[in-house]
């Protein structure tokens, strides 16, 4: 059995977001999990040190609310992803999180690496695993190039194969060219297409058969079930993990 996954559309370690981590943590330790809060900042490894510590920060305090240990990875390049050190860290972590940034870059950096091993034996294993933002694109079987309309897909981790996120959907397509829109919206016949808005999540809890949603605006199924928008406790049936 696989731990407890969240898609999120923003909103990462803000308090409107507590209840929501704080039950993905509940699911781990019920599991049988340690009470410690793995943050996984690679996806904005290019930004500045400020920006980092922003996060770091943001996530201790989260944490802290939650009562919980916070273990912040420094993974912001592929030589710190082939760390066995910061692999061993993830052992046994009731919630690993993996905030936003660059999504491409976070495939990129991660995949074939021993932290990524650690990230999906883990969850494989019943920790609850999160992804805000990139950290829910990156969990499809492909990642669109939005930002290089003409450059191909990025291979994903291949989670949720034939489901497909397009986060901050309530503001995305404000902030992108129509040429950008067109390649997210492009998804293939047989994706479930769904969009996330902020401070919103869509979470498969362990051992349950439907999705929820979590959080204050909507959920939007575009393509591969019949349209539909979702709020705040309503479920929908989806299709099952990749192991």
């Amino acid at each position: 059995m696989t731990g407890s996954l969240a898609l999120v559309g923003s909103g990462e370690y803000l308090p409107a977001m507590q209840d929501l981590e704080r039950s993905l943590i509940e699911d781990g330790i019920k599991n049988g999990k340690k009470p410690i809060y793995i943050q996984i900042p690679t996806a904005a490894g290019q930004e500045s040190k400020e920006r980092l510590q922003y996060w770091r920060e943001l996530g201790e305090r989260q944490a802290e609310a939650l009562d919980i240990e916070a273990r912040f990875l420094p993974i912001y390049d592929r030589e710190s992803a082939l760390n066995s050190e910061f692999a061993a860290l993830i052992e046994g972590a009731a919630l690993i999180y993996m905030s936003g940034g660059d999504p491409h870059y976070l495939a990129t950096t991660l995949k074939n690496t021993p932290v990524w091993s650690a990230i999906h034996e883990n969850w494989s294993n019943d920790s609850s695993l999160a992804g805000c933002s990139a950290g829910a694109m990156v969990l499809s079987s492909h990642i669109p190039n939005f930002r290089f309309t003409s450059k191909p897909p990025t291979p994903g981790f291949n989670l949720i194969p034939n489901i497909r996120v397009i986060p901050h959907f309530n503001k995305f397509f404000r902030w992108i060219p129509e040429s950008a829109a067109t390649v997210l919206l492009d998804a293939p016949d047989e994706t479930i297409l769904i969009g996330i808005d902020e401070l919103t999540a869509l979470t498969k809890s362990s051992g349950a058969n439907d999705w929820r949603v979590h959080g204050e605006a909507k959920v939007h199924i575009l393509k591969g079930l019949p349209k539909s928008e979702l709020v705040n406790g309503e479920t929908i049936s989806l299709a099952t993990f990749h192991n």
